[in-house]
């Protein structure tokens, strides 16, 4: 079992920047992949970024490639989203997620779920 909670959401004008985070709790969170996806009111759960087990390989959604930034701290047991020059469109509730897997860009792939965070960006 692993519990999530993410942090770090809030409201920044365009361009401005904002990390989350995840915390994982779980004797065994260094053996997942970790997620973050996000949901935007009519629209359904997308895939942002992922980063797997030991760190080495991480993977982008296009819409968020070179701006976003995942890593993982295993002492800390967190997963971090640095995000800058954020878009209007980079509004939503930013969820991460958990699998024993490798990277998947699929949410049905992740077992595990935090509640999410707000980001709201303002033109």
């Amino acid at each position: 079992q692993v519990q999530l909670v993410e942090s770090g959401g809030g409201m920044v004008q365009a361009g401005g920047s904002l990390n989350l985070s995840c915390a994982a709790s779980g004797r065994t969170y260094s053996r997942y992949t970790m997620a973050w996806f996000r949901h935007t009111p009519g629209k359904e759960l997308s895939f942002v970024a992922a980063i797997n087990w030991s760190g080495g390989n991480t993977y982008y959604a296009d819409s968020v490639k070179g701006r976003f930034t995942v890593s993982r701290d295993g002492a800390k047991s967190t997963v971090y989203l640095q995000m800058k020059s954020l878009k209007p469109e980079d509004t939503a509730v930013y969820r991460c997620a958990a699998s024993l897997g490798p990277i998947y860009t699929d949410r049905s792939r992740y077992s595990y779920w935090g509640q999410g965070t707000q980001v709201t960006v303002s033109s």
